[in-house]
């Protein structure tokens, strides 16, 4: 039966946000309670439909690695694409075999072998079924407040509410406590050793009570990401690996935000505690905003996974070109060290921030991946959600892009491109120093 079109309105008449509220899916949901609509980026900078500039301080979830548009990107895509714009992983490629060296040069202990995807999500799914394929075991545990993407065995593994769709279920998959020490029950008294000891003692209640006993795999973001930048206390991450591998089961890092030198002195996160995955992925800041992620593992893991698989845009020859040039771009340019300058400097300028305000709780992060909490009040450490909203708009008042996140939604994320300046960096603090001062005016009305 055909439509009827008679009422159907007509789209040169509506504004961008009113026709993307018409024709997308309502769970994609913009920032702000008027959608910001973007039509070019140059580095730190974007510019909306009207011609405003902002300063970018989340780089499109901490995605443009090196900058909006950059130059040497944007050349290499030009060129790749007239000469060879797809063939699927049916085909051998120098582009996938290049990024592939890359990377395995880079990742931490043995991890040597590379599976291409599109997205986040992709990659998750392909380590869980690589832990699967290795252990012959199904039962996967993951941690609350983690977000591992959109599909339905990423939004199980997911462990927020609001992410997960209605409905859904995935059996095998357990949720221990995160490593979330500024809302541990043990509360703010307890040392980073206690924190430990309890969060990893959950771990092992968690695997003992609602397992077989033979979990898969753990699934761990080194800092999580959507949770807030949660940062973990010393000696978990560590701990949590020899748990899960004493049971037989395997350590899967996501790095996906944390990786690539956002974290500041090593390229990714989980070498800030000396831990070695038995798989890891990553995407984002891995292109500098082209659709690519990669699943990594050491080779008796990869050697399991025996039947079929295929990916028709996994190491898309357009795709691999932004990857090969962006890690040149971040491994010429150092982006760890780069990230750790920056990002004491950018901390430096939140912990002033914190001491102005008491409704910012806690200042936490690592490198250029730095988060606010806002809170109530400092005793009760009730989530602000309100506030956060209030600092979110007075902030793009003030021309400056930040994001949110937690699972109560009061939590300020950070992270800018890795190539940020000194400059910027100073002009992003002032202009979220004006918007700090608007919101303690209103943030608790918003």
């Amino acid at each position: 039966m055909s439509p009827d079109l008679s009422t159907a309105p007509d789209v040169a008449t509506l504004s961008p946000v009113e026709h993307q509220r018409g024709r997308l899916f309502p769970w994609v949901k913009p920032y702000y309670r008027d959608p910001l609509v973007i039509q070019e980026a140059e580095g730190v900078r974007v510019r909306d439909v009207e011609g405003r500039s902002y300063l970018d301080f989340f780089a499109g979830i901490l995605t443009t690695s090196v900058g909006h548009c950059h130059p040497e990107v944007v050349a290499r895509v030009q060129t790749q694409v007239a000469r060879l714009g797809h063939t699927s992983t049916l085909y051998v490629t120098e582009g996938q075999l290049e990024v592939a060296d890359t990377l395995t040069r880079l990742a931490p202990g043995r991890l040597s072998r590379v599976a291409f995807t599109n997205s986040g999500t992709e990659a998750v799914e392909t380590a869980i079924q690589a832990a699967c394929c290795y252990t012959g075991r199904s039962e996967i545990i993951a941690l609350r407040h983690s977000y591992s993407g959109r599909s339905i065995l990423a939004t199980n593994l997911t462990g927020h509410a609001p992410w997960r769709p209605m409905a859904s279920s995935v059996a095998g998959i357990k949720h221990a406590r995160a490593p979330y020490v500024f809302r541990s029950p043990l509360g703010p008294t307890a040392s980073d050793e206690e924190h430990t000891r309890f969060f990893l003692d959950d771990l092992v209640e968690v695997i003992e009570t609602t397992t077989s006993g033979r979990p898969a795999a753990l699934l761990v973001e080194t800092i999580m990401g959507v949770g807030g930048f949660i940062v973990p206390p010393q000696g978990y991450l560590e701990g949590a690996a020899e748990i899960i591998r004493s049971y037989g089961g395997v350590l899967i890092s996501d790095e996906v935000q944390a990786g690539f030198g956002r974290t500041g002195t090593h390229w990714f996160g989980c070498q800030h505690f000396g831990v070695e995955p038995d798989l890891m992925v990553m995407a984002k800041g891995i292109a500098n905003g082209f659709p690519v992620a990669a699943t990594i593992a050491t080779d008796e893991v990869a050697d399991a996974w025996a039947g079929l698989s295929v990916s028709t845009y996994g190491g898309n020859p357009v795709s691999m070109a932004a990857t090969a040039a962006t890690l040149e771009v971040m491994e010429r340019e150092d982006v760890p060290e780069r990230s750790r300058v920056r990002g004491e400097q950018l901390r430096a300028g939140l912990d002033e921030l914190g001491r102005c305000y008491p409704w910012i709780g806690e200042v936490r992060g690592m490198g250029l991946m730095q988060a606010m909490e806002l809170v109530k009040d400092p005793h009760s450490r009730a989530p602000d959600a309100a506030r956060a909203r209030a600092l979110m708009e007075a902030a793009r008042e003030e021309g400056l892009l930040i994001g949110a996140g937690g699972l109560n939604g009061n939590v300020i994320r950070i992270g800018p491109s890795m190539l940020i300046t000194e400059a910027e960096t100073a002009e992003g603090l002032e202009r979220l120093a004006r918007a700090c001062a608007r919101a303690a005016a209103d943030g608790a009305d918003a």
